[in-house]
């Protein structure tokens, strides 16, 4: 019984990985479009300052895979 308590509390929810990368991207989809038309140093900086957690997220998602894997 412990066992099994101790395996459904660290398995978790294994799609939140993806689930979170799917929603930076998302966040980040502007910035994308705009940096593969025409990539400047202060876009760059523009998009890492005005997304920073969806570029934290991004950052920690092998971490995050690993963890729920």
């Amino acid at each position: 019984m412990k066992e099994r308590n101790v395996e459904l509390t660290r398995g978790g929810f294994h799609l939140l990985p993806i689930v979170l990368g799917l929603l930076a991207l998302f966040d980040l989809r502007v910035e994308l479009i705009l940096l593969f038309d025409h990539i400047t140093w202060t876009s760059l900086v523009e998009g890492l300052r005005n997304h920073i957690l969806a570029v934290a997220v991004l950052l920690a998602l092998p971490s995050l895979w690993k963890h729920y894997r």
